[in-house]
């Protein structure tokens, strides 16, 4: 089981309505997008960083390597987005010539990346507190009580479980490799990785047609059913994510101007 799915099953808001949590994580994704506020961006991470770790429980170094991970991807990608190539040199904040092209980074350019690099971290943050704190079969209740197609929840199930599936297979072949010098210098660690992705998803397949065949002789119809545990919508809490999704929306026009519908 991942490290995430293991907090999930045991934090502090595990006996929470999961619709209440679906509520709170897409409400502020949704303020967080559709805001130009950047002191909002930061506000919704912070708000997220704080009830994930301190509300939920879940521990804050793991939490922030957690963050690093699309920090890191998101930064490679802003960067595509703040650095110009011109032929005109005239408008660069910071710029070096190459020939007869000048590289460099306008403040236009940054502005719109900083803001795109802060909007898109606190979306994660967003789903990470929903991943952190709530079961992935929980999140797929509340999505047939919202009546989204069986075909998508369907897809997700089969997905999520694949992603163990993969995970321990390659798990076994990397430990079989290793107990047989795979890794011991650079050359046989590429040939030992080149054999581990061929051979993982040969066994990958043959377990997915397994799992379907046992599926199929559990009478399966189409329909994944699981069980599911009873909950009480607590006015309480909605009460308390109401008014701070309205907090957040003020922060938004007070701050920004407002809502930005084409981002």
């Amino acid at each position: 089981m991942l490290l995430i799915d293991q907090y999930a099953y045991a934090n502090r808001f595990l006996h929470v309505h999961p619709a209440e949590k679906c509520f709170f994580a897409v409400a502020t994704m949704t303020v967080c997008l559709f805001s130009r506020s950047p002191v909002t961006f930061l506000v919704v991470t912070m708000l997220m960083a704080g009830v994930t770790t301190m509300g939920a429980g879940i521990p804050g170094r793991f939490y922030a390597k957690l963050m690093l991970v699309p920090a890191a991807f998101l930064v490679a990608g802003v960067a595509t987005i703040a650095i110009s190539f011109d032929r005109n040199p005239a408008g660069f904040l910071y710029a070096i010539t190459l020939g007869e092209y000048t590289v460099g980074v306008r403040s236009r350019d940054l502005v719109v990346a900083t803001n795109l690099f802060f909007k898109s971290l606190g979306a994660v943050s967003c789903l990470y507190f929903l991943s952190l704190t709530t079961p992935m079969v929980e999140i797929i209740a509340v999505l047939r009580r919202l009546k989204v197609p069986s075909i998508f929840i369907e897809l997700m199930t089969l997905i999520y479980r694949f992603i163990f599936v993969l995970m321990e297979t390659a798990e076994r072949i990397h430990i079989s490799q290793t107990s047989r010098l795979g890794y011991s210098s650079l050359r046989n660690s590429y040939v030992s990785l080149s054999r581990l992705f061929s051979t993982l998803f040969l066994r990958s397949y043959h377990r997915s047609h397994a799992m379907f065949t046992a599926l199929l002789s559990r009478c399966y119809d189409g329909q994944l059913n699981v069980l599911e545990s009873t909950y009480t919508l607590s006015k309480q809490n909605l009460a308390i994510i109401m008014v701070a999704e309205l907090l957040l929306v003020a922060l938004a026009w007070y701050t920004g101007g407002g809502f930005s519908w084409r981002n």
